[in-house]
């Protein structure tokens, strides 16, 4: 605007120049029509560096607003990680927690684990050593206790001290201690005369006073238990070793007799083909 504005003053002026007449060109017309001009020019040029001046003002505002909003975006960014930041590190401490809870979770569970072994142990133990408890508490009780005994085919109710004096007559005589295993023996048949191992006692009586030498005696034994107990599983033994004794004492009628009743009245025994042998040796 301020262009077209100078333009056309100066057109004017030229113009006027043209039509004045000659004598009217002179010095002061012309420097006046020149500063006319050059204070035209100059206030055209004055207001181009406004408009300048406002649109740099409006480029520097702009920067500074483009500034403005790139800090304040920087600073969001700057949070925005710092808040990020902070996240990781919050799970980066759960992880170190959630690993430490982990491993004091494991150690509890060796720990349990080595008790419940152990627990295991003692469990067992305890019912080992109520199972032997038990066993002793049955031994001692069956020591007060009548208890029912099989031997040579007859099963009878015996008290436990009865059984434990038979036990230990018999264990003399199967250690070939006759002359202990006759004392008892004949010691048990005496004050056990209604027992159910009496036959069983008299009969071993027989043999260890035969162990003895003690043949009268045990031809005594060996008659009073076959004429007592006919039916017994022994009695056909203990015609036999009284059979025997008979001839240890030279009495070879006697035996000969008692040889001869034990094939007769037990034809189908062992002792009887043994007596038979001897019957033959005898006659």
């Amino acid at each position: 605007m301020m262009h077209t504005m100078a333009a056309a003053t100066t057109t004017t002026t030229a113009r006027a120049l043209r039509h004045a007449p000659p004598r009217a060109w002179r010095w002061p017309t012309l420097v006046c029509a020149a500063m006319m001009v050059f204070s035209v020019s100059a206030k055209a040029g004055l207001f181009d560096d406004d408009e300048a001046r406002r649109a740099i003002l409006d480029i520097r505002n702009r920067l500074t607003q483009i500034e403005t909003e790139s800090r304040a975006k920087t600073s969001t960014l700057t949070e925005s990680n710092a808040q990020l930041l902070e996240q990781i590190q919050q799970v980066r401490r759960s992880l170190v927690d959630l690993n430490t809870q982990n491993e004091s979770l494991r150690a509890e569970v060796a720990r349990l684990s080595g008790l419940n072994e152990q627990l295991s142990r003692d469990v067992a133990e305890v019912q080992r050593k109520q199972k032997d408890i038990s066993q002793g508490v049955d031994d001692r009780m069956r020591r007060f206790e009548p208890q029912t005994v099989l031997i040579d085919g007859q099963e009878f109710v015996a008290e436990p001290e009865e059984k434990k004096s038979y036990d230990e007559a018999m264990a003399l005589l199967r250690s070939g201690d006759f002359d202990k295993a006759s004392l008892a023996l004949d010691t048990f048949t005496r004050k056990y005369p209604k027992s159910g191992y009496f036959d069983s006692a008299s009969f071993w009586l027989g043999n260890a006073q035969y162990g003895r030498r003690q043949y009268a005696q045990s031809i005594a034994t060996f008659r009073a238990f076959i004429t007592r107990s006919p039916n017994h599983q022994r009695a056909p033994e203990a015609m036999l070793a009284m059979a025997n004794s008979q001839i240890e004492v030279k009495d070879r009628t006697g035996a000969r007799r008692t040889l001869g009743d034990l094939v007769k009245n037990y034809p189908a025994s062992e002792a009887a083909q043994a007596g038979r042998e001897r019957l033959a040796a005898l006659k």
